[in-house]
């Protein structure tokens, strides 16, 4: 007897996967841009720009994988989702835009006023993608207007108090990464200060992650049912109990002295509300209305992408581990990317 193998699910687990990468991989080093606007000595900057030298451009290969994959696979999905979102979607890929090209231009500004016009752009554009990101993010949470299968609503509809709430939070929490990687990754002042902002930004990004729970299940009856109902409450339960025991894990860390745990702990962090997320949304891809197997590709299609997405997944981590570790230390100044 053969096997039937729901194709979608298995998809939708890809795409979590290639979203979840990107976040917890681009996150600190738009987390470094962020925290442009806390340092203002250029040795400093040069320090932060280096230790996401060898790996930024190459994180934002799975941003690429989550969204061909969109539209590969749930190409219903991507025409609704991508109307309902144009503004946010829009804004984040030019302030990536932006962002990289700051981040070439600003080795090779002629003036102090060039090289200080190129830092801001570096800063607005990280910021910018963080906010577009979270925006992004909270307008999906919150439901899209769908009527016959094509997106329904207007053009501002994503924007809510719920979405800035979210944006918000992911400009802390991706500030967070970027001062925990700066921890681990460098040392003397700039050290010290990373760590000293890791402690306000966990205060911060705990208390984004709170609010943003809390208001959550109240969007919809059906998120409240999910988070607080049997038999769902075995799910949801274990994410805020293990939130609290990172954050017993991070605080003592960085009181400790230590170096790379905290930057775990933030991650993890970013792991548990992105399983908050998924248990608040599956089966729905376009909530409140839209499934997973009713935005689905034909299966044919499904198995044909799957084999090239068994290929290319293991090749971009293989090579993107190589580039850690071939990176791995603390980063000095003077040396470097120039």
């Amino acid at each position: 007897m053969g096997i039937s193998v729901d194709l979608s699910t298995v998809w939708a687990g890809v795409l979590a996967f290639a979203v979840l990468m990107y976040v917890v991989a681009d996150g600190f080093d738009l987390g470094c841009g962020i925290l442009f606007a806390f340092e203002r000595g250029r040795q400093d900057r040069d320090v932060m720009i280096n230790t996401i030298a060898p790996v930024w451009d190459g994180n934002e290969t799975w941003l690429v994988l989550g969204g061909a994959g969109l539209l590969a696979v749930f190409p219903l999905a991507y025409s609704i989702i991508l109307p309902a979102l144009y503004p946010t979607v829009i804004g984040m890929l030019l302030a990536l835009i932006f962002r990289g090209v700051a981040f070439e231009f600003r080795f090779r500004a002629y003036s102090e006023g060039g090289r200080a016009f190129w830092d801001l752009v570096f800063f607005a554009g990280s910021t910018a993608a963080a906010l577009c990101q979270g925006l992004t993010l909270g307008g999906l949470l919150q439901g899209i207007r769908v009527v016959n299968e094509a997106y329904a609503g207007g053009w501002w509809d994503w924007l809510t108090p719920f979405t800035v709430l979210c944006g918000v939070a992911t400009v802390i929490g991706y500030a967070l990464l970027g001062a925990t990687w700066l921890v681990w990754r460098t040392s003397g002042e700039l050290h010290e200060r990373a760590r000293r902002q890791a402690f306000w930004l966990g205060c911060a990004t705990l208390g984004m992650i709170g609010a943003v729970s809390l208001w959550t299940p109240f969007l919809r009856g059906a998120l409240a049912d999910r988070w607080f109902s049997w038999p769902g409450i075995l799910l949801t339960s274990p994410v805020p109990v293990l939130v609290v025991l990172l954050a017993f894990g991070f605080f003592r860390s960085l009181a400790s002295g230590r170096e790379l745990t905290p930057f775990l702990c933030a991650l993890g962090w970013f792991v548990l509300s992105f399983a908050g997320l998924g248990i608040s949304l599956y089966p729905m891809i376009v909530p409140p209305t839209v499934t997973i197997w009713d935005a689905a590709a034909p299966r044919a299609s499904q198995v044909f992408l799957l084999v090239g997405a068994a290929v290319m997944i293991p090749v971009i981590m293989a090579y993107s581990g190589y580039a850690y570790w071939v990176f791995r230390g603390k980063v000095q100044h003077d040396a470097g990317y120039h």
